[in-house]
């Protein structure tokens, strides 16, 4: 889904910009509220992890690959206005390393990726945990239902963008049922990784799971009654 230079026209890529702009500030204002001390440099790893996978492609049709988008991970791990900004700097050092996506196009990836895919899937996965059971196997299949949505979410809102401002001539219509239709299939990987992940840091440390408050059980602190006794 990475865009490259010249894909969008001129216009709506400074808007797209704007709006990476706009959203990113926001999440660093937010971010105050979910990070500490403790979740900090697990946000970090998150960013390392979301960006080595991003590296890994896997097979999902006929001469179409796919990889780890990883909105939906962050948000559930460290937060969404933590997770824009870990999917925001990952997009900028692939753009800047590795030419995965222009730098042009930077604003366009971070708003149908990050800006538009992170809260989504959170949102999906918020609602799910509060009508599910509070157990892990219910994380894990909300974890699993929000990046499946997300993916093909985020295609979404590329197509709208190359509707807006698209410079080839590839029918609109060929487009989107090309990047949604993928990219469903690139969500199913999308949630098996998440799952899986999600899954493995709750069994062990499910305190450092920022979507998983109902599932921490807090510290309670025991007495033992006095007993009488001799001098």
């Amino acid at each position: 889904m990475h865009v490259p230079d010249g894909f969008i026209d001129a216009p709506v890529s400074v808007a797209a910009g704007a709006v990476a702009v706009a959203g990113v500030a926001l999440s660093l204002r937010g971010a105050r509220r979910e990070l500490d001390e403790r979740t900090a440099p697990l946000a970090g790893l998150v960013a390392s992890f979301i960006f080595a996978v991003q590296m890994l492609n896997f097979p999902v049709a006929s001469g179409t690959s796919g990889h780890l988008l990883g909105g939906a991970l962050a948000a559930i791990l460290v937060g969404p206005y933590t997770g824009v900004l870990c999917l925001s700097v990952v997009l900028l050092m692939q753009g800047l390393l590795f030419a995965d996506g222009g730098l042009t196009a930077l604003g366009v990836n971070i708003t149908d990726m990050a800006i538009v895919g992170v809260p989504v899937a959170y949102g999906v996965f918020r609602l799910l945990i509060t009508v599910l059971p509070a157990n892990r196997r219910s994380f894990t299949v909300a974890a699993f239902t929000a990046a499946l949505v997300s993916v093909p979410t985020a295609a979404g809102a590329f197509t709208l963008l190359y509707a807006l401002g698209g410079v080839t001539d590839v029918p609109l219509g060929t487009v989107a049922a090309s990047m949604i239709g993928v990219h469903l299939l690139i969500g199913i990987g999308e949630g098996v990784i998440t799952a899986l992940t999600v899954g493995s840091v709750l069994a062990v440390r499910p305190d450092l799971v920022y979507g998983a408050e109902r599932l921490r059980v807090p510290l309670q602190l025991r007495t033992t009654p006095a007993t009488g006794g001799g001098r």
